[in-house]
């Protein structure tokens, strides 16, 4: 039995069909890999979205920056000599994009203006940042991605 070259097309495009939909029912039902959304409530969170820009808009404009160092003990977040340690309230999020099992939140207590992230939280990859603290009336935010 002699194939034509219209029948070899037709096998051609039933074969490559084929091939995508077994790649697409594959990827879909595995369980392998996790689609895990950064929110689970997104368009809650969008709400609120312009405050998070003052604030990072108050943090900019301030006259000294907070600093973060890597140091032997872990992460310590420095904040300017200005900060009254007893009058500054907020909170530290750290944001694991490849695992959220892994990411947690500090409630920010100062000692001598820093805050130290132990080592022993931090895995080795990369961690997005969020400081966000109140002081004298005014809201705050620090933005800032880092590899440990």
């Amino acid at each position: 039995m002699k194939i034509n070259w219209g029948t070899g097309i037709v096998i051609a495009f039933v074969g490559f069909i084929s091939f995508i939909l077994f790649f697409v029912i594959r990827m879909t039902t595995s369980h392998n890999a996790n689609h895990d959304l950064v929110t689970e409530e997104y368009y809650k969170a969008e709400l609120g979205y312009q405050k998070e820009i003052d604030a990072e808009q108050n943090a900019l404009n301030a006259s000294e920056q907070i600093e973060l160092k890597k140091s032997p003990d872990g992460l310590l977040v420095i904040f300017p000599e200005g900060y009254d340690n007893t009058n500054v309230s907020g909170n530290v999020s750290l944001y694991r994009p490849s695992n959220k099992h892994l990411d947690f939140n500090l409630p920010l207590s100062l000692s001598n203006s820093h805050l130290l992230i132990p080592d022993k939280r931090l895995l080795d990859g990369r961690w997005d940042i969020t400081i966000s603290w109140k002081h004298q009336g005014k809201d705050f935010m620090h933005k800032e991605s880092i590899t440990f």
